[in-house]
């Protein structure tokens, strides 16, 4: 497994496994057993990062969420298990009522909300702390000002490690960033975005912004995080929900361009090379380059699991890494 460091406070940065495991379906389309049997599997090859949200997964048996957590709640106790790992979840994508769809109609990011939403967060995971606390989707209703102090805050407390910011354009971080160190108060160390070697196309506008497909990472963000060493991204659905390896998935509409099919063929090349499946090349890729990038990925199974594990082990050339990073630049 490799590692590396989130966060820069030494008070509460983490070392980390660079892989990290979503339990997001854990609890409701995973059942329990196969959900423990995946969790013990990722420890015992060295995993160390888990991550999960208050609003998981709320559209399965409609419900307003916190299976997930409640799930790794119980694991955690039946193993004894206590700080070892880092354990991550969200705020502010939980609906107000029970649903089975995503829609716009989401708790927010009021201060008594993330307290509230914490509460509960910590019940279900039987901790008294969570290592990394996201914001999970903007909120435009609530002022920057309010949700940095209120998470500025539960970190200066303690009650929460290191903070994060997910499905935020760059703008919103560097603004959130800057209101928490002028206000003398922990800031986002930690992003999560989703991030994959086909790039995908962010003028399309969708149910959060009309700019947009906001939660994708562009160039605008990568440009971020190589300037701000103190940044990590965690990249989430790096690989496609399957769709590198099986050709029965067919890819979203977002990845319908030339530079998809310049770096299929990159991509093809490089799988040949190493023998490794695409899915890890794929991740060794994102694991391997000049940006902290953690990937996170999900498990419907052991073997699902294994695979993705031994991605870890494999190192790409500067020649089979150069071959993947200029395939449709042109």
């Amino acid at each position: 497994m490799r590692y590396l460091t989130i966060g820069s406070d030494p008070a509460r940065q983490r070392r980390v496994s660079q892989i990290a495991l979503g339990a997001m379906l854990m609890g409701t389309a995973t059942d329990e057993a196969t959900s423990y049997a995946i969790l013990d599997r990722y420890v015992e090859a060295g995993g160390t990062f888990v991550d999960t949200a208050n609003n998981y997964a709320f559209w399965v048996n409609g419900t307003q969420g916190g299976e997930s957590e409640q799930l790794l709640g119980r694991w955690l106790r039946s193993r004894g298990i206590a700080d070892e790992l880092t354990i991550a979840t969200k705020v502010g994508g939980r609906p107000p009522r029970p649903a089975n769809a995503l829609s716009e109609h989401l708790e927010g990011l009021s201060a008594q909300v993330i307290k509230e939403s914490l509460a509960r967060s910590l019940e279900n995971l039987g901790r008294d702390h969570v290592d990394v606390y996201y914001a999970h989707v903007p909120d435009p209703a609530v002022p920057l000002e309010e949700q940095v102090e209120t998470f500025g805050t539960l970190a200066a407390d303690g009650t929460v490690g290191l903070l994060g910011l997910s499905n935020y354009w760059s703008w919103q971080i560097e603004r959130a960033r800057t209101l928490a160190a002028a206000a003398g108060l922990p800031g986002c160390e930690v992003l999560q975005h989703h991030h994959t070697y086909f790039r995908a196309r962010t003028d399309q506008g969708g149910l959060r912004s009309r700019d947009g497909s906001i939660g994708v990472t562009d160039g605008q963000l990568l440009s971020y995080l190589r300037e701000e060493s103190g940044l990590t991204l965690v990249a989430y659905t790096p690989l496609l929900s399957g769709a590198y390896v099986r050709a029965d998935k067919r890819l979203d509409e977002l990845y319908d361009h030339a530079g998809t099919r310049a770096r299929k063929i990159a991509l093809d090349d490089v799988v040949q090379q190493t023998g490794a499946t695409a899915n890890q090349v794929v991740l060794s890729w994102l694991m391997g380059g000049d940006i902290p990038i953690i990937p996170l990925v999900g498990a419907s199974s052991v073997a699902q699991l294994d695979e993705t594990l031994a991605a870890a082990d494999l190192e790409l050339t500067p020649e089979q890494r150069d071959r993947l990073n200029a395939a449709g630049q042109n």
